[in-house]
């Protein structure tokens, strides 16, 4: 009885050990074209989202100027000369506003991820405080019209003292920067900057 069962146990081993051959026969000769493996994929993809999520914030500062311009004006009188100096503080701010961006501005080639930012200039236009705007000296009666004139006087010193081809440098230098920091932290490590022109 014993035998028997060696035996039998011996027969399903072989029909296990047979079905097994077969098996895999069929597998290697039969299916040439099936085949399981691990690609790797080098090239990286920005989202949608997240292009979305980077234009959202808007105007981006990369570098801010304080400017403090002391303007006069001088009316000549037949007996005296009339006199409005007046000092103004003012603010400037150089980045991109990302609303600006085209269509395409974020995009993958290879493994690098290319980014076309605007043109870096001055994010408001309103830069003076005139609450911090000071009579220095006055002499004479001067009108809304005349202290406009010297606002306007001293907003385009501002200008020309801030809008500097070294500023404007500065300016796109952090902004390269700031954004290179970001795609790093996003996951790309291969990044372009450039900026309309």
């Amino acid at each position: 009885m014993e035998n028997k069962r060696l035996n039998l146990q011996l027969i399903v081993k072989a029909l296990v050990l047979v079905v097994i051959i077969i098996v895999l026969w069929w597998l290697l000769f039969t299916e040439k074209d099936n085949h399981v493996g691990l690609e790797v994929n080098d090239s990286i993809g920005v989202t949608p989202e997240q292009i979305q999520s980077i234009r959202d914030v808007g105007e981006w500062e990369f570098l801010s100027i304080s400017d403090e311009e002391l303007v006069d004006t001088v009316r000549k009188g037949l007996f005296t000369d009339d006199h409005l100096v007046r000092i103004y503080y003012g603010t400037l701010r150089l980045g991109v506003d990302l609303r600006k961006t085209k269509k395409g501005w974020i995009k993958t080639q290879g493994d690098t991820v290319v980014v076309t930012l605007p043109k870096v200039g001055l994010l408001d236009k309103d830069f003076i405080d005139e609450a911090r705007t000071k009579a220095f000296y006055e002499s004479g009666k001067w009108t809304a019209r005349d202290r406009e004139a010297l606002y306007r006087k001293a907003r385009r010193r501002m200008l020309a003292h801030a809008l500097t081809p070294q500023n404007l440098q500065s300016a796109e230098d952090n902004a390269d920067v700031q954004f290179r920091r970001m795609m790093k932290a996003m996951g790309y490590n291969n990044i372009t900057v450039t900026f309309e022109k």
